[in-house]
């Protein structure tokens, strides 16, 4: 039987010229073939949880944000 190995991560990725705006990445990884995607949306880099994968904060942009990602 064949098994299959599904992942997905999302990350802010570090842009050319450094600032706190980032765009926010999806990396999908199939049977330990890595691909990654922008989902063309910008978020800060101080109100990102990377452990979590989410973005921190009450404001209702983090909450819609957080859904998207879900």
């Amino acid at each position: 039987m064949l098994e299959n190995s599904y992942g997905m991560t999302f990350f802010l990725k570090t842009p050319k010229k450094p600032n706190n705006i980032r765009m926010i990445y999806v990396r999908i990884t199939v049977d330990g073939k890595p691909k990654e995607t922008s989902i063309n949306e910008k978020w800060d880099l101080e109100k990102w949880d990377q452990k979590t994968e989410r973005a921190t904060g009450y404001k209702e942009s983090a909450k819609v944000l957080n859904w998207r990602l879900s």
